[in-house]
């Protein structure tokens, strides 16, 4: 079972999402990434993922703020814990989201299987 406190966060997060979050999810979010099904502070594990897409392909989409810089030992180990999991795990920093949004969902599409490739 999951951790209640845990999910708890994960939605107190989704109610507080900083500026690059929040133009991040409204580009991710309904499928508009070329179809591709995102959802936001979701609980994988003991960690939460700020973006995560398990179809087509598991991805998980960090939004990296400055307090990241300090936490490099924690985020190679959710990191890794993640890519154990299953998921390619892009961050980006909240500068390159807020000064490059349609670089960073370039970054993130070229992650995604081809729309005509034939699915898993």
């Amino acid at each position: 079972m999951r951790n209640q406190a845990l999910l708890d966060h994960a939605k107190d997060m989704r109610s507080a999402p900083t500026p690059p979050e929040k133009a991040l999810w409204n580009a991710l979010r309904a499928g508009r990434l070329d179809g591709a099904k995102f959802r936001r502070q979701v609980v994988i594990g003991r960690y939460i993922a700020d973006f995560a897409c398990r179809t087509p392909t598991k991805i998980v989409v960090e939004a990296d703020g400055e307090s990241h810089a300090a936490q490099h030992d924690y985020d190679a180990e959710r990191t890794a814990f993640l890519e154990r999991k299953g998921y390619r795990v892009l961050r980006f920093t909240n500068s390159e989201i807020s000064n490059n949004l349609e670089g960073v969902l370039e970054a993130i599409r070229q992650e995604l299987p081809e729309a005509d490739a034939p699915s898993p």
